[in-house]
């Protein structure tokens, strides 16, 4: 394999363990054999142990639209559907990955640099969305306040207190409701 097919090869290796074990399941070795190469291979792509586990989490939020379920911005849907969708596809990454929706929003280990490019991609992606939504100019105070409200509903959902019973609305009904709440929607 060339380089770039390689490390994504690896890379797409990193999923099964992470999810199966978690972080510490996570090795060169495991990711290796998984991605049916040579032994040394992922030492040549990989500077230190901690670099899968960041370039893992950095492929979800830059490329990795179909690891992460990340939608594209569609232009001919009602504005409040794609942000919706995002914000949607963003819990149950959580839901069905706990250990990769952690890694994506943890702090990378080793050089940060591809980290920040991807995080940065992701979040214009993400804004370019609200800004549908909200004023252009309020975009990101709008997309730090749904991020953040996604990010504690998956934190309740995961730990078991976003319950239907206990708030008389389940995670969808007050992903709409906080979207309902933005100047601009219907």
């Amino acid at each position: 394999m060339p380089p770039p097919a390689t490390r994504r090869a690896l890379l797409d290796a990193a999923g099964a363990p992470l999810d199966t074990g978690g972080l510490g399941a996570l090795t060169l070795r495991e990711v290796g054999a998984r991605a049916g190469v040579s032994r040394s291979a992922p030492y040549r792509h990989f500077a230190d142990k901690g670099t899968p586990p960041d370039a893992t989490g950095h492929l979800c939020l830059a490329g990795g639209r179909r690891r992460s379920g990340e939608p594209a911005a569609d232009t001919e849907a009602a504005p409040e559907k794609p942000l919706r969708q995002a914000l949607l596809t963003l819990m149950q990454v959580a839901r069905s990955r706990p250990h990769l929706y952690r890694l994506m929003f943890a702090t990378p280990v080793a050089d940060p640099a591809e980290a920040i490019q991807a995080a940065e991609r992701a979040q214009n992606q993400f804004l370019t969305v609200v800004s549908r939504v909200a004023d252009p100019a309020d975009a990101r105070r709008y997309g730090g306040l749904l991020l953040a409200a996604a990010h504690g509903l998956s934190d309740l959902d995961l730990s078991g207190h976003l319950t239907a019973d206990k708030w008389n609305a389940d995670a969808e009904e007050l992903i709409d409701t906080l979207i309902g709440l933005l100047p601009g929607t219907p």
